[in-house]
């Protein structure tokens, strides 16, 4: 498999704070480093003391005493805004953040930081809502297949990151709005009528997908079960649920638009993602 893996990211930054989850969200980072044979940034947003600077090098030393591959920064000001230009400023791939949405705190951290992150970055984004200090396999990981002109790459890198993640199954959710039906069902013939339209489209979505399929390299297939599925809902909502209910191990969505103040009112797509994170999201640019 090493002939065919391709290192998506090259720099990966992670901002950590001195909590509980400081192990377990440098582990995973460097884990990462490992998965990807690329560089780490570490970020603390805050104060440095000799104690917290040995406490990380401690953490680190059980991965790599290569000073070149991990370099650690100590800055204080607003988190968003020291996180996101850092990331610029160190010519980041990816940005990982980690939070457990089950706790009032951090559920309100990952919705507010997480969102301006997401809207700011210059790169990619990996939400982790259990980081752990053991290695958690990444086995099946969900795709947006909506019809959208940044899905194609995102498809595309999502082959590249599950070969060097090492899953086994990908599937490609192709969410479907119930306005596309446009059948009020009321009787039999209405159902079957709203069955039709639903099939017929369901089977579009499954032919574009098919396409862009074809243009996967075909080692990047190799050892991987691919699967398409069409579900109709809310965009963002219904995908959250699917990954969530399979116990997909990791989402793969676009990244979104740039955003207006209506955009932080009335929560749509990628918005639904993160107001209740399903299992770890990879947000790609």
């Amino acid at each position: 498999m090493s002939d065919i893996l391709i290192h998506k990211f090259r720099t990966i930054l992670i901002g950590v704070a001195f909590s509980p989850n400081l192990k377990n969200n440098i582990f995973e980072a460097m884990r990462m480093v490992d998965f990807f044979d690329c560089k780490l940034i570490i970020v603390h947003v805050g104060d440095k003391t000799d104690e917290k600077e040995n406490t990380i090098k401690k953490l680190i030393s059980g991965f790599s005493d290569d000073d070149e591959k991990v370099k650690v920064i100590w800055k204080e000001g607003d988190p968003v805004e020291v996180i996101i230009n850092e990331a610029k400023e160190n010519n980041a791939d990816l940005i990982m953040l980690g939070a457990i949405p089950r706790e009032d705190f951090l559920k309100f951290y990952i919705g507010s930081i997480a969102r301006k992150i997401t809207r700011g970055a210059h790169c990619s984004v990996l939400l982790l809502i259990k980081p752990s200090e053991d290695l958690r396999p990444c086995n099946h990981i969900v795709v947006n297949g909506i019809k959208d002109e940044k899905t194609k790459k995102t498809i595309l890198d999502s082959f590249e990151v599950a070969q060097n993640l090492g899953a086994q199954k990908l599937t490609i959710v192709e969410e479907i709005s119930h306005e596309e039906v446009k059948i009020v069902v009321e009787d039999d013939k209405s159902l079957l009528k709203d069955t039709l339209i639903k099939e017929q489209l369901a089977k579009e979505e499954d032919q574009r997908v098919q396409h862009i399929l074809d243009e996967v390299c075909e080692d990047l297939k190799t050892g991987i079960l691919i699967k398409t599925q069409s579900i109709f809902g809310k965009r963002g909502y219904s995908i959250g649920h699917y990954a969530k209910v399979v116990a997909a191990d990791l989402l793969i969505m676009n990244a979104p638009e740039k955003t207006t103040f209506l955009d932080r009112i009335f929560p749509h797509d990628l918005e639904y993602i993160l107001s209740e994170l399903p299992t770890d999201v990879l947000i790609m640019r």
